[in-house]
């Protein structure tokens, strides 16, 4: 039995009972004032303090209710036409964005786009393995990009590359990683669109669903011990909620108020699981309260709603030292992935309806062009460049040296133990005898 629960049992012990056990060598009192000292230190208060039962701060009644989490409201700023709903919010977004960074996330949305188109066409054709495209959700990401500081640290889950491109990272760095040619900084070791940068804080993505979320909440807590004016933004996808992680990362991060944003991308399917299917409450904002994190839903195609969020729930994290939920509501207008065919679970009318209806990028698209600050012709023209580019790039990072199969097994063991080092003998042993297969190898 721990020795707390040792004690505690002794305090409630009758005197002759406690009197006759064997294992007793002290004085019961001497025992009894122990235990009440340890049982005090355990809550950091002196001698003669009154414990009071959890919670704490909470009125008896004598009648029963039971809590029912109310329907949460949708936070918007730009309505489907690109119209600024609120008078005081048009001033906030003219004054807060103005014309030069309104034109680069827009312009932002765009690039992401024609990327993510050409990229999922060259894995169609064999030319790189996997790819995941941000279709319908670039708001999400280039939104809370334009509201972070670039000190802030970014862990995503892997459809985030607009938040990457407005930082800085270029079409070629994007196609060095997803071809994992001797260009790439994790020299080829992750799958396609695992992207990381150092430069830009933001890490390197991991496979496994949600083991960003933990991650993320350890690095907020650091800053917070380095007294750092950073958060750590972390995304996620709606079925990353249904995981252990997600909850353990809530709760850590409400018990140790770490300064993290937790970003969730409800875009209504977990591959294929809709998320009717996967949850009964409502959505995801509502398990904020339950582990005492501040929540909120935005419209997540609404590119100013999702910047206001986030710069908000920034401020809010960093004065009041807490972590933030926000659940962005958008839909994915494309594939889970290479892999997946949605239209297997969905009808192609949905997703056609989402992309004429309430796209993000077109919404902004009308924002810009009925204040005059953007036309047709721009975007027409930088479509066709941003192709060019990234056509180029893939071309290049297709030509780029492959590292030599022995890079697999480096930069974890300062001394390759033996297992490894039988393996790396088995691999070269396989190259030398189909050489043929492996061309580039060396």
């Amino acid at each position: 039995m721990p020795l707390s629960r040792m004690a505690a049992a002794r305090r409630v012990l009758p005197r002759e009972v406690a009197m006759s056990s064997r294992r007793m060598s002290h004085p019961p009192s001497l025992l009894h004032t122990a235990a009440a000292r340890r049982h005090a230190s355990s809550f950091g208060e002196g001698a003669g303090t009154t414990f009071q039962r959890q919670p704490t701060n909470r009125e008896f009644v004598n009648t029963l209710e039971f809590l029912h989490y109310p329907d949460v409201a949708l936070f918007q700023v730009m309505d489907e036409d690109g119209d600024i709903m609120d008078p005081g919010e048009e001033d906030e977004v003219m004054t807060g964005v103005g014309h030069e960074e309104a034109v680069k996330m827009h312009e932002t949305m765009v690039r992401v786009s024609v990327m993510d188109n050409i990229l999922y066409e060259a894995q169609r054709q064999g030319r790189i393995s996997f790819y995941m495209t941000s279709t319908g959700e670039e708001a999400t990401t280039v939104g809370s990009g334009s509201a972070l500081e670039d000190r802030d640290v970014i862990f995503a889950q892997y459809r985030e590359q607009g938040i990457l491109a407005y930082r800085g990272f270029t079409f070629e760095q994007f196609c060095n990683q997803c071809c994992s040619n001797a260009l790439d900084p994790a020299k080829g070791r992750q799958m396609p669109i695992h992207y990381g940068s150092v430069e830009l804080n933001h890490h390197t993505i991991s496979s496994p669903l949600a083991t960003q979320l933990p991650h993320a909440v350890g690095a907020a807590y650091a800053l917070k011990l380095e007294q750092q004016d950073s958060v750590a933004m972390c995304f996620f996808g709606d079925g990353a909620a249904s995981e252990g992680d997600f909850h353990a990362a809530l709760n850590m991060a409400a018990t140790l108020k770490a300064p993290v944003i937790f970003f969730c991308r409800n875009n209504g399917y977990a591959i294929s699981t809709p998320i009717e299917e996967q949850m009964a409450s409502d959505g995801i904002v509502a398990r904020g309260p339950a582990y005492g994190i501040p929540a909120a839903r935005v419209d997540g195609n609404d590119i100013f709603a999702v910047r206001s969020a986030v710069n908000k729930a920034r401020k809010l994290a960093l004065e009041e030292n807490t972590p933030v939920l926000i659940e962005a509501i958008t839909y994915r207008m494309g594939h889970h992935s290479t892999s997946d065919d949605s239209l297997r679970y969905r009808q192609q009318g949905e997703m056609e309806f989402w992309k004429e209806q309430d796209n993000p990028i077109l919404r902004m698209r009308n924002f810009l062009k009925k204040r005059g600050w953007y036309t047709d012709e721009q975007e027409e023209k930088l479509r066709k460049e941003s192709r060019q580019h990234v056509l180029s790039a893939l071309s290049g990072a297709e030509k780029a040296p492959k590292l030599g199969v022995a890079e697999m097994f480096e930069d974890v063991y300062d001394v390759l133990p033996p297992h490894l080092l039988e393996q790396k003998a088995e691999v070269e042993a396989h190259i030398a005898r189909h050489p043929e297969a492996y061309r580039s190898a060396h």
